[in-house]
């Protein structure tokens, strides 16, 4: 058994995918070029080509938002495509973002219907594949609050038990964290778990800073440059809140030289700064990664080792919204099955 193979079969949990986001190619084309979408092949290939500095995807969610997608049947059909890629490379549990705002707004698909249709390929993604999940909101920070405090309401009045938190994404650089700080309120008194983008395209340290403390959130995704204050990555480390870090983030691919980012990212110093990181795909497809991938390019390009995989798989069972007995029982599972798998590529190599 290879490296590749080994991280492929890992089990491993995933806590940091957009719905959006992980529409597969060849899906993302048909859809675009369906009647009424306006899209040339030539279009889609542009839409979503990845250079060797990439520029983000919300231009793609954009475009899925305002002109491609149909109604809840796709969003069913991009998460159950999503699910059984990842159960094929490993994944057992994921837990996905969802921004409703835009879905609602621009495709025309009320916030239930969504969170049904999105809840009903889970099921039968488990069903087929045997990979549970879980649906995270996200605020549109693009958005204004109001919308923000809108969508909360929406999860309140809508409840549905697989829909187990609050999230906030896209663009970070317009959208502080404290801007939005009502619609968190609501949730956490509303019950729901709270996370939140932070510290993502080089932001300054106090949006992770105000994600903790304002916004209470329990883990951070990405979080970079809470590395840029020492006593904050304390502070996190000592509370154990997990950073859902991504290899693939565009933001470090773009400004980073070519024959520097990976030494220089700062993924490869947070763990030597206390924090639980635990690796993701983000866009899965639009990054042009899978979760085998994501995770042997912690080895092949930040330097981390077997064990330090091994701590990152368990830091995603920390991090994860499940019920603390399922996370004692997944983790023996994954502990014992981690082992046979060490072995056997030990054996080989």
């Amino acid at each position: 058994m290879e490296l590749r193979e080994f991280c492929r079969r890992l089990p491993k949990v995933e806590l940091h995918v957009h719905l959006l986001g992980a529409i597969r190619l060849d899906t993302l084309a048909e859809m675009a070029g369906r009647q009424g979408a306006g899209y040339t092949p030539e279009e889609v290939a542009d839409l979503a080509r990845r250079d060797a500095k990439p520029k983000g995807v919300l231009h793609i969610l954009r475009a899925l938002e305002q002109r491609i997608l149909r109604g809840p049947e796709d969003l069913h059909r991009i998460a159950y495509e999503y699910l059984e890629d990842a159960a094929a490379q490993g994944v057992r549990h994921a837990e996905v973002f969802w921004n409703p705002t835009g879905t609602a707004r621009d495709s025309g698909i009320a916030y239930a219907a969504g969170a049904d249709a999105i809840l009903a390929a889970f099921d039968d993604a488990k069903h087929d594949h045997g990979t549970s999940a879980l649906l995270i909101p996200s605020i549109d920070r693009e958005a204004t609050p109001e919308e923000a405090a809108e969508m909360v309401g929406w999860m309140v009045a809508h409840r549905r038990d697989r829909i187990i938190g609050l999230g906030i994404d896209y663009r970070e650089n317009d959208g502080p964290p404290e801007a939005f700080w009502k619609a968190y309120r609501a949730a956490k008194q509303a019950g729901f778990r709270l996370t939140a983008h932070a510290g993502e395209f080089g932001c300054h340290w106090r949006n992770v800073e105000t994600a903790i403390d304002l916004l209470e959130v329990e883990r951070i995704d990405h979080g970079y440059t809470v590395l840029d204050n020492a006593a904050l990555a304390r502070r996190c480390a000592d509370r154990g809140i997990v950073f859902t870090v991504v290899p693939t983030n565009s933001y470090y691919l773009r400004t980073l030289p070519e024959d520097r980012w990976a030494t220089d990212h700062p993924i490869r110093r947070m763990p030597g700064a206390g924090l639980l990181i635990h690796p993701n795909t983000d866009d899965p497809p639009l990054h042009r990664v899978d979760p085998e991938r994501c995770w042997h390019m912690m080895v092949k390009d930040f330097g981390f080792d077997l064990d330090d995989l091994r701590r990152f798989m368990l830091n995603g069972i920390v991090g994860a919204f499940i019920p603390e007995d399922d996370k004692r029982g997944l983790a023996a599972t994954f502990i014992a099955e981690y082992d046979r798998l060490r072995a056997e590529l030990d054996h080989t190599t």
